[in-house]
């Protein structure tokens, strides 16, 4: 075959260079575009939508406990959750069109670089060609001197398309890692929006059996709700003068060099948006109601949180126990669903009040990991969560084995020196 190709085929070569995707692959792309587009104006609306809900039980909260307040709180949480599963389908729905965006995308460019590598391939042995050639050959065989010339001026446009080439598959290379550490991270996000979705139905079973039971025992009426509140509290007061009991047997001497010193951001905050409502120590609260805390004080301090908010690790750690006081009539009115996590700093911390649990004792832990979500068990006049800190060295998870109304339930106890101000430990707030 003659060295110099005909201008046309050098001028195809060159073009296949720089590999267009098929018209039905752009068509698609922009089909896909569009969809996640409309999609993601639906997560934009019900992400309101959820905002309102929340604006809502938040201003409900803080008004005065009440029958119909109780109920109206739970309706709001269970349309709350509904809009909360269909947000969670939605991006469900938005991240699989964009792994099937982003397979189309790499796809382009795994055939865009097999196609530059084969055009790189043949523009090497081109040149390895034109290298085992002589000048007055490469003349010579030309049947006119202007094929000749056409050619050349072909072939050195070919050879800066090469060099164009060999940067793009660099790019091209560069670009597809980056496209699959994306569909990596898209798995991620799927999977853990599967895990959401699969908490969220949950939740809102769990919402429907806490208002039948609210309105099975009240028989709607406000009276009978606070009778059920008065009788909560005096079983609570029992509860407390059975820990007050039990702390004050116990005499450990806690080494302040055992934990850290008072540092702000060593501990992260439980919960992404942070209102608090009761701070450690002799609060306002704790006076009025000294009768429940002993005249100790808040042992830790109360963030606002609706029912089923994510409630994350404060640190790294080790699950130390779970529990829950709620399991068998009459109810313990003390932490509810509960978690106690070990740090390796020296510090404990508690997360009380919970709705689910979603670890167990022994697992590890990093900061920020998902634990549970907040709720209203145990004794607690509305939904939020309960955050205590302890030096590691003095807390202990204790059975309750001559309770009255708390008997064989497990809780964490600490003698009053190793309770310790979150504050000193939280960001700033």
């Amino acid at each position: 075959m003659n060295f110099f190709l005909k201008k046309e085929i050098l001028s195809l070569i060159i073009l296949s260079i720089f590999f267009i995707p098929s018209s039905s692959n752009a068509s698609k792309v922009e089909e896909l575009k569009n969809q996640i587009e409309n999609k993601n104006q639906s997560i934009g609306d019900l992400e309101k939508e959820i905002a309102e809900y929340q604006q809502t039980i938040d201003k409900v909260v803080e008004e005065k406990n009440t029958l119909s307040n109780d109920v109206y709180i739970l309706n709001l949480s269970q349309k709350k959750l509904t809009s909360n599963i269909t947000l969670t389908n939605n991006k469900i729905y938005a991240t699989t069109l964009d792994l099937e965006k982003l397979s189309l995308d790499i796809g382009d460019k795994e055939k865009k670089i097999y196609n530059n590598s084969n055009a790189l391939s043949e523009s090497i042995r081109l040149m390895n060609e034109a290298d085992s050639k002589s000048l007055v050959e490469i003349i010579l065989s030309s049947e006119k001197i202007s094929d000749f010339l056409g050619s050349f001026e072909s072939l050195q446009r070919f050879q800066t398309g090469v060099r164009k080439n060999t940067a793009e598959l660099i790019s091209l290379k560069v670009n597809l890692e980056e496209n699959k550490e994306e569909i990596e991270q898209k798995k991620r996000e799927l999977l853990n929006y599967r895990f959401d979705l699969s908490d969220q139905k949950q939740a809102v079973e769990i919402n429907k059996k806490e208002k039948d039971q609210l309105l099975s025992l009240t028989k709607n009426k406000e009276s009978n709700y606070k009778k059920i509140l008065e009788d909560k509290q005096k079983l609570m007061e029992e509860f407390e003068q059975e820990i007050k009991n039990l702390e004050s047997q116990i005499k450990v001497e806690i080494d302040p060099n055992s934990y850290p010193d008072a540092e702000k951001g060593i501990l992260a905050w439980p919960l992404d948006k942070v209102y608090i409502t009761q701070y450690f120590g002799n609060t306002l609260f704790s006076k009025l109601n000294a009768q429940v805390y002993n005249g100790k004080g808040h042992p830790g301090v109360d963030l606002r949180a609706s029912s089923w908010t994510k409630v994350k690790s404060a640190g790294a750690g080790i699950v130390k126990g779970v529990g829950d006081t709620d399991t068998t009539p009459p109810k313990c009115y003390s932490y509810g669903k509960w978690i106690l996590i070990e740090h390796d700093n020296g510090l404990s911390t508690l997360y009380a009040h919970l709705s689910l649990i979603k670890v167990s004792a022994g697992q590890v832990v990093n900061t920020g990991d998902l634990i549970g979500y907040s709720g209203n068990t145990g004794y607690s006049t509305g939904p939020h969560l309960h955050f205590s800190v302890y030096a590691t060295s003095g807390v202990q998870i204790e059975q309750f084995t001559k309770s009255i109304n708390c008997k064989d339930k497990y809780i964490p106890i600490a003698p009053y020196n190793a309770y310790i101000n979150p504050l000193n430990y939280l960001p700033k707030y």
